[in-house]
């Protein structure tokens, strides 16, 4: 108990300390950063090495920008049963090429895309988080944003920008859609988060964050703090540290213009 306190305060003081450190904007909110920690054409791209290197081939190199143009999150990440966190899904080449996870009908069969035969092993099996990333200017049309890939999806989607896979074969049910509900921050002059289900109910399923991520039963306002989304990636930090725009791109959520959302 004594360890876990200290961890807790700990984290606390980290947070302050780098809080106190970071510049202030004119209306008296925090800029958290004003750079990408990586080039926007790497952001959202991940290294599954669950087992590649333990049997000598090097990590398969996957973008989610690439692939989310063309399909949704919850086609991968419900229908298609790839957990939410990296490299805990066990993916196999004998899966893959028996029809589960990347070699789906539809995906890498060797007929919608590249199968899993020579001479294409190599384009995922790489170990290179920057792979492919000479395709990205392709982009270069979609709704700008500040962070991350420096695209606003949900506009790119809203304005038929892009046209992804809502399912495959399981469709969801229609929901009611519910009323944007706001966050009290954590800190003085900073503005609740407004969290709107639509943006996230358009690319995600229910169940992707219910109850695994968010169990309405357990947790409430109070929980969902910034350090735990920030260092442990717990709640909204899931995907808002590594897929979705990141945790820098504070006014996404903190500033927003709540008349336009009703």
């Amino acid at each position: 108990m004594g360890m876990k306190i200290r961890n807790i305060a700990w984290a606390g003081i980290l947070a302050m300390t780098l809080l106190s450190l970071l510049p202030r904007t004119s209306n008296g909110y925090t800029s958290l950063l004003k750079k990408n920690l990586v080039p926007a054409a790497e952001f959202g791209n991940i290294l599954i090495n669950r087992t590649s290197e333990k049997n000598g081939v090097k990590p398969a190199a996957f973008s989610h920008w690439s692939h989310r143009q063309r399909h949704t999150c919850r086609v991968c990440h419900f229908e298609l049963e790839f957990n939410m966190l990296v490299n805990t899904t066990e993916i196999t080449e004998k899966a893959n090429k028996a029809g589960r996870y990347c070699g789906t009908s539809g995906c890498h069969d060797n007929k919608a895309a590249f199968g899993h035969e020579e001479p294409h092993c190599g384009k995922c099996h790489n170990g290179n988080r920057a792979s492919g990333t000479e395709k990205f200017s392709s982009l270069s049309n979609l709704p700008k944003a500040k962070f991350g890939n420096n695209i606003d999806w949900v506009k790119a989607l809203d304005k038929n920008k892009i046209s992804p896979v809502a399912f495959r074969t399981i469709k969801s049910p229609d929901v009611a859609i519910l009323k944007p509900f706001l966050l009290a921050a954590e800190w003085n002059s900073i503005p609740p988060a407004v969290f709107l289900h639509k943006a996230h109910t358009d690319w995600l399923d229910c169940n992707n964050c219910h109850p695994d991520i968010f169990d309405i039963k357990k947790h409430n306002a109070k929980t969902y703090t910034m350090v735990g989304m920030i260092t442990r990636r717990e709640f909204c930090g899931v995907c808002h540290m590594t897929v979705a725009f990141p945790m820098n791109d504070c006014q996404r959520c903190h500033e927003r213009d709540r008349k336009k959302d009703k």
